[in-house]
């Protein structure tokens, strides 16, 4: 499972026009499910997302997590950040889950986030989603678990 995170001081996803999701300062969490991923590498990814220290302390150093400032989490499934692109002109997929267990596993670890966190939204899974964002820094990372 992959994480593509971004500190943000805002972002927000739309669906055919409606607004379905939004933050102020935090996380966007463009998330993708490979097929051998499991429940158990969701919540690693999730503890790692909510504790990875990217925003800045009083010192201006990189040293706080999400869970520490209480910043937001917004996360969007995003099934073409598994493509392989090792390879030619065109993306893989592989290596992705399928529809049904991309949407379980995803719905998993929103459900798990908001067991942990107190301010998760979320984009739809397999909608055709418009993502906005104000990149922080910018800060962006990709994390695996």
């Amino acid at each position: 499972m992959r994480a593509l995170i971004q500190r943000v001081s805002q972002a927000s996803v739309h669906v055919e026009g409606e607004r379905i999701g939004a933050i102020d300062g935090g996380l966007l969490a463009l998330i993708g499910v490979e097929r051998d991923d499991t429940p158990e590498r969701a919540d690693k990814l999730l503890h790692k997302m909510l504790n990875y220290r990217i925003f800045s302390d009083d010192e201006g150093r990189m040293n706080l997590g999400l869970s520490t400032t209480g910043g937001g989490l917004l996360l969007v499934s995003q099934f073409t950040l598994v493509a392989d692109t090792r390879k030619g002109l065109r993306p893989g997929f592989s290596s992705g889950a399928t529809p049904e267990d991309g949407k379980r596993l995803f719905n998993h670890l929103v459900a798990s986030a908001r067991r942990a966190h107190t301010s998760v939204e979320t984009g739809r899974f397999g909608a055709d989603m418009q993502v906005s964002l104000v990149n922080d820094g910018p800060v962006t990372f990709l994390l695996e678990s």
